[in-house]
């Protein structure tokens, strides 16, 4: 009876999407923090829910963080008052948001008579989606108003009459401004301009259907009060966000006035390669449909729509010079829908879907192998060799120092106690004040400490990157 169930694709995909959910969700709760982003986010949510100041996020306490509107610092922070301070609480509205993505797209198609899984089994052995599927970043928050966005537009264009969707429409463009800010609106409106001009009729079925007045005020109250707010108790906030991070991040080659790290710099044309990448199998697929079907693809208007919500993305960061592969997150979706579209032509769907596994595959082996313990300390956190550190000393209120500079995952691990040495005459003072501390250095840069107090410590722990000294 199991045997002839697995002869059906649709029991497959139920079953597929079912254990690749709950093994993320297994990830989210048990693999650390990894500097910089990740760790980054978790604590300056961490630092929020600490401080209670749910205004301006903050990157140490007292330094504003500038960089990203607060809605998904908010979610972490919120999710940390629940489930308390820990990775799984960080990460889990990242998956809440991506399970609702799977959710909403799965009753789309299963309308149409697709199965209500195959949109989730799609997207889950998409790497760029199966990733972010419980990071903290701000990009699973974009990408949630962005689907949101486009599938109200669509509905509603479709809709006889005013419906709920064209008033979600404006909900997700709100919460857009708040999760990453007006590039909610650089990465929505051109290609839902362009569609409409394919065929003109649409823009008066948009103006007729669309309560614009109503929308914008609707936009306007979500959105816009937090800027106001920010700027009030921040001031220079909106500079920096609107000019720095909106403007020069994508166009200045490593953009000096980066106040939180460095510009990514890559070849332009990167985002491309990116995309071939990470949204392997599928989008190799869809570009084979697209050619094989490319004189008669933009009659159809579902097509069409899809096709220029999956292009704009990377069309308009191929001349960018600051990009990262979760750029194009939000461009998943409309390659998940297109394979839907065109899923009836393929003969061989079981060998698809095979191949589509390899990824979650090759995730869970790593997983396994992690797990060991083995890589330790290869993994780009401090959480090990600081929980090491602990576990020795049965002191814990030892103070930590870090030569020159924190790490994020230092800080969230330290519960924020961490501190920094900036400055070899600053040791003096701290030796005076403490009887033992703790220091922790990259080893690229321990032999920037002074000999004088280097000889004053001895080596406790160490990784593949940092090393922790004590006091005698």
């Amino acid at each position: 009876m199991i045997a002839e169930k697995f002869k059906s694709n649709s029991y497959v995909l139920f079953i597929s999407v079912i254990l690749i959910a709950l093994f993320r969700l297994l990830l989210t709760a048990t693999i650390p923090l990894l500097d910089k982003t990740e760790a980054r986010y978790a604590e300056i949510a961490r630092i929020m829910w600490d401080t209670n100041q749910w205004v301006v996020p903050q990157i140490d306490y007292g330094i504003p963080f500038w960089a990203k509107p607060p809605l998904s610092t908010w979610l972490s922070a919120f999710s940390y008052v629940i489930f308390g301070v820990n990775e799984f609480a960080s990460r889990f509205p990242s998956f809440l948001l991506s399970i609702l993505i799977l959710i909403i797209v799965g009753k789309m198609v299963k309308k149409s008579g697709v199965s209500f899984y195959l949109p989730g089994f799609i997207l889950l052995t998409m790497p760029e989606f199966l990733i972010h599927t419980g990071v903290v970043s701000t990009d699973t928050a974009l990408e949630f108003c962005v689907v949101i966005m486009m599938i109200s537009f669509w509905k509603t264009m479709k809709s006889e009459t005013k419906t709920y969707w064209n008033y979600l429409f404006f909900v997700a463009l709100g919460l857009g401004l708040l999760a990453k800010g007006p590039l909610i609106m650089v990465l929505t409106f051109p290609p839902l301009f362009i569609w409409c001009c394919l065929d003109t009729r649409r823009f008066y079925e948009l103006f007729s259907k669309f309560s614009i007045g109503m929308g914008i005020l609707i936009t306007a109250l979500i959105g816009l009060p937090w800027y106001y707010f920010a700027e009030q108790q921040s001031p220079g906030f909106l500079d920096y966000f609107i000019v720095g991070e909106h403007y020069k991040r994508f166009v200045v080659s490593g953009w000096q006035g980066d106040l939180y790290g460095s510009g990514h710099s890559q070849p332009k044309g990167m985002i491309w390669v990116f995309m071939l990448a990470f949204g392997f199998p599928w989008i190799q697929i869809v570009f084979f449909k697209i050619w094989k079907n490319r004189k008669s693809i933009w009659k159809n208007s579902w097509v069409s729509f899809l096709l220029l919500w999956l292009f704009w993305t990377p069309i308009f960061f191929t001349l960018s010079k600051n990009i990262l592969h979760t750029y194009m997150l939000p461009i998943t979706v409309p390659i998940m829908f297109l394979m839907v579209h065109w899923w009836d032509d393929f003969v061989t769907k079981t060998k698809l879907i095979r191949i589509a596994l390899i990824f979650p595959v090759i995730a869970f082996i790593g997983y396994i192998v992690l797990v060991t313990g083995v890589f330790d300390d290869k993994m780009n956190t401090d959480k090990y060799i600081l929980q090491h550190l602990m576990e020795k000393n049965e002191n814990k209120e030892i103070p930590v120092y870090y030569w020159k500079e924190k790490s994020y995952s230092g800080q969230f691990y330290t519960n924020g106690k961490a501190q920094v040495i900036k400055e070899a005459n600053q040791f003096d003072s701290i030796f005076k004040l403490h009887k033992k501390i703790f220091l922790v250095t990259l080893k690229k840069t321990e032999s920037e400490i002074p000999e004088k107090y280097k000889n004053q410590m001895v080596l406790t722990e160490s990784n593949y990157k940092t090393a922790i000294f004590a006091t005698k």
